[in-house]
């Protein structure tokens, strides 16, 4: 299956909705991050969930940033994505041994820990981006983000996110979905609401049946009159470049890059985000010196 973003509203106009499958996007951070099943899992819906929400920004050039710092062992993670819903991410320890709730389910929620925050960095490209940050209910993530909306922007949200990982510990499905009311929604559209979430179960469980999003939407909100409004491919995507690192090398101040130049070995900086690695000899330092 694809990885992929569905948009939708009710044609009442009192919910919309995105969902999101994600299993191609947590597999490539699981390879380069070489991260053990509870860390996949875990970085799996937070990329989940700043796919979906940088997606719903629909601000021309703009991104998302989700931190998340629970005080659990995998210490602190980091998704950022851009206006289509492309992500990326990082695991401050990516090599946490598996923790389970009951075998089989993976305890996220011990992992990540609670004793915390999530901040939200939303940059719509105005002269500062905007923060919010939510003391964190239960490292889960999803509940977290459900938090984040009801208490930062005041809008009741539905959030589930999922991550199954397969017995050689690749991932096989990841992905989830957001629900939100709009203004002037009744009372009663929340309980509708809660009664297909309820009957649909958890969303790992609909993952694994192969649903993609539009199916998952369709499933979630059933009994509503759903009109999709698009469906958007989307994939891990890092915008690293050597003319980005040779910014972050300046930012180091001259005397670091003298005594680089003075040790006469090349340095090499990995992208946090992703695999690449970019090596500058000594006379390529001196050279940026003599440019500043």
């Amino acid at each position: 299956m694809k990885d992929q973003i569905v948009r939708a509203m009710t044609k009442d106009g009192y919910v919309k909705a995105v969902a999101v499958t994600s299993a191609g996007i947590v597999e490539r951070a699981r390879q380069i991050h070489k991260t053990l099943p509870t860390a996949t899992a875990a970085l799996g819906r937070l990329l989940s969930a700043a796919s979906m929400i940088g997606n719903m920004q629909k601000v021309e050039d703009g991104s998302i940033t989700l931190q998340l710092n629970g005080g659990g062992p995998l210490g602190r993670l980091l998704a950022v994505s851009d206006a289509e819903g492309n992500v990326r991410g990082w695991i401050e320890n990516p090599q946490i041994s598996m923790l389970e709730k009951v075998p089989g389910k993976l305890d996220v929620g011990m992992a990540v820990g609670k004793d915390g925050m999530l901040t939200v960095i939303r940059d719509l490209r105005m002269k500062e981006p905007y923060i919010g940050s939510v003391q964190l209910v239960s490292g889960e993530i999803a509940e977290d983000i459900t938090a984040y909306f009801a208490q930062s922007e005041q809008i009741p949200t539905a959030c589930a996110l999922g991550v199954l990982v397969g017995t050689d510990q690749s991932v096989t499905a990841a992905g989830g979905y957001i629900i939100q009311l709009l203004p002037g929604a009744p009372e009663s559209i929340i309980d509708r609401i809660e009664e297909g979430i309820a009957a649909a179960g958890y969303v790992t469980k609909l993952l694994a049946a192969g649903m993609d999003g539009r199916v998952l939407l369709e499933t979630v909100l059933n009994g509503f009159d759903l009109e999709i409004l698009e469906t958007t491919p989307v994939s891990y995507r890092c915008y690293c470049s050597r003319d980005r690192v040779t910014r972050t090398l300046i930012s180091l101040g001259r005397e670091e890059l003298q005594s680089i130049v003075d040790d006469g070995k090349p340095i090499t900086i990995d992208c946090q985000f992703c695999d690449k690695l970019y090596t500058f000899t000594p006379q390529q330092v001196r050279e940026i010196l003599s440019s500043l």
